[in-house]
């Protein structure tokens, strides 16, 4: 007996392999600021991208819903 209709059971994919799978196929890099598999200046490096891309981001207690 099945609980889940075909093509919604089975295996899924792990956030990392997700960001791996994005970057082959599209070209599109996530990463985190705070990623511990980077230096000082390829974290400050990724804040820089960010805040020049998207703006600086919200402060502690600050909540932005879409502009």
């Amino acid at each position: 007996m099945r609980f889940t209709p075909r093509g919604y059971g089975g295996h899924r994919r792990d956030p990392e392999q997700v960001k791996r799978d994005g970057w082959h196929a599209q070209g599109v890099l996530a990463v985190s600021v705070d990623d511990h598999r980077l230096t000082w200046p390829e974290r400050e490096l990724v804040r820089q991208l960010g805040e020049k891309l998207y703006g600086n981001p919200p402060t502690i207690g600050e909540v932005r819903y879409g502009k």
